[in-house]
């Protein structure tokens, strides 16, 4: 038995099982890498206030859109390669030696930026020390990218729990000792540092040595990575520019009450990205070796999307206000309704995922960013349009319409230049089951929320029932395909 559950759990057997155990880890450690952001999220509100939590997610969101210039795709072009080429791992040295000149270049971007994106000392003080935070995140990437071509999550999963319980550890020191915008920021950084000291320490000595290589073709690595500089998780991007904006426009406030909402949000993004994450290295695989196999493992990836999206939607919706009363309490109710519209963004996310990665994979980066792009620009023009009227609802319907856009062109580009059939009856199939599943999970609210029952209980009890009436439903199907 012990066999088996290491085999299980530490080897690579088979596709599924591999896909399951990379999920395991990667959720494992997502999962209390977000719980922890979200207790810290919960006390920074509760002890900054709306305003002081304002000022940090308004600086924290900047430094994350000026963090595109760190990456510029290279993260995920190197997953691609690596998992197509143990050859294509000896250009490692070459691409971390990138990074550290774009950790240069992001530096002064971010620093020159701060001056032109507020007035506020306070704030660009902040920016500064946050972006050295973002830059050593973005040289641990490097790492994680051939953990993850190599399908060896594991490793990866002990690293950021690690890192999160550390986080969590000092900027609760500085919450209850020191309480501040910038000490916070300096407790974030340090917490980084160290486990960035580390990782690189035994990755050079243990698993394959790094160098600092000047090689005037490093460049050349950016013309295939730059379309895969906004990723896969375009409404990440777009939660950051409503808040800058909403900062930019000085509604601080308001910026912490959105920043409070999509703190939750995102966290129920968790599900999707650990899954993008374990299917797309096999997905890359598949895409030269086997087109068959290709569908089939997107297929999986497209139904697991729609199983998570329609459930989350309408629960999410449902449950909102209890969620935002027992998290941050009554001053923050303006953002029940923020929260609201924010789940049909993560839905949107969510089935809008598959897409992407189908065009990633097969070497059409360069639509998906066009894609990302043009819906990014109608979001800043949108914003520039409703922030004024509406506030930060006016932000969340921006991000709304934005990445209902995204969808479309992605469905249609990955319909057109991709061998994937994006349009199939499994996935009809799927759909109705999923849908049919949520409106008894619906009722089941519905009536557990007439009892002063905790929120906690009402997802658990909600999460089964669909679990179980999707279940039921799919074997029922399948019995039904097999007869006729």
């Amino acid at each position: 038995m012990p066999f088996r559950i290491k085999s299980l759990f530490l080897e690579n057997i088979g596709f599924k099982q591999t896909i399951l155990k990379n999920t395991f880890w990667l959720s494992l450690a997502e999962l209390i890498a977000r719980l922890t952001g979200l207790v810290l999220a919960i006390y920074m509100a509760r002890i900054l206030g709306a305003s002081g939590y304002g000022q940090f997610t308004f600086a924290f969101s900047f430094v994350s859109l000026v963090a595109i210039f760190l990456d510029l795709g290279i993260i995920d072009t190197s997953i691609r390669e690596f998992s197509r080429s143990r050859e294509n791992e000896r250009k490692i040295s070459e691409i971390f030696t990138l990074e550290i000149f774009l950790c240069i270049a992001t530096l002064f971007i971010a620093t020159v930026a701060s001056f032109f994106i507020t007035g506020s000392p306070l704030i660009r003080k902040t920016i500064f020390i946050l972006t050295f935070f973002i830059i050593s995140n973005s040289l641990m990437g490097i790492i994680f990218a051939l953990l993850r071509a190599r399908q060896r999550m594991e490793y990866e999963s002990v690293i950021r729990i690690f890192q999160a319980l550390l986080s969590l550890v000092l900027v609760l020191l500085v919450l209850f000792i020191v309480p501040s915008v910038v000490n916070l920021s300096y407790a974030y950084l340090i917490s980084n540092l160290l486990v960035l000291v580390i990782i690189l320490a035994l990755f050079h000595f243990y698993f394959q040595p790094i160098k600092i290589i000047w090689n005037k073709n490093i460049f050349l690595i950016l013309k295939k990575s730059w379309p895969l500089s906004f990723g896969f998780i375009a409404a990440w991007l777009y939660v950051y520019i409503d808040s800058v904006m909403l900062g930019s426009f000085n509604l601080i406030a308001e910026n912490g009450w959105y920043s409070a909402a999509s703190k939750i949000a995102i966290a129920a993004m968790i599900p999707a990205s650990l899954i993008i994450r374990s299917f797309y290295p096999a997905l890359s695989s598949f895409f030269v070796s086997s087109r068959e196999e290709l569908q089939k493992s997107w297929d999986y990836l497209a139904e697991s999307m729609i199983f998570l999206a329609v459930p989350m939607a309408v629960g999410g919706v449902m449950l909102a206000p209890k969620i935002i009363g027992i998290f941050y309490g009554p001053s923050f109710f303006p953002s029940i309704f923020a929260l609201q519209l924010l789940i049909f963004v993560t839905g949107i996310s969510f089935i809008t995922f598959p897409y992407s990665t189908a065009l990633v994979v097969a070497d059409q980066q360069k639509k998906n960013f066009y894609s990302i792009f043009i819906g990014g620009i109608l979001n800043i023009v949108l914003n520039f349009i409703l922030i004024p009227k509406y506030s930060l609802y006016g932000a969340v319907i921006s991000t709304i319409v934005s990445l209902v856009a995204v969808f479309i062109m992605t469905f249609a580009f990955t319909k057109k230049l991709t061998p994937i059939a994006v349009l199939n009856k499994r996935l009809f199939g799927v759909v109705i089951i999923s849908v049919i599943s949520t409106f008894a999970m619906y009722l089941l609210i519905r009536f557990l929320s007439v009892y002063s029952i905790n929120v906690f209980i009402i997802i658990i009890s909600a999460a089964s029932a669909y679990f179980l009436a999707f279940s039921l439903l799919a074997s029922l199907q399948k019995i039904s395909s097999d007869t006729f």
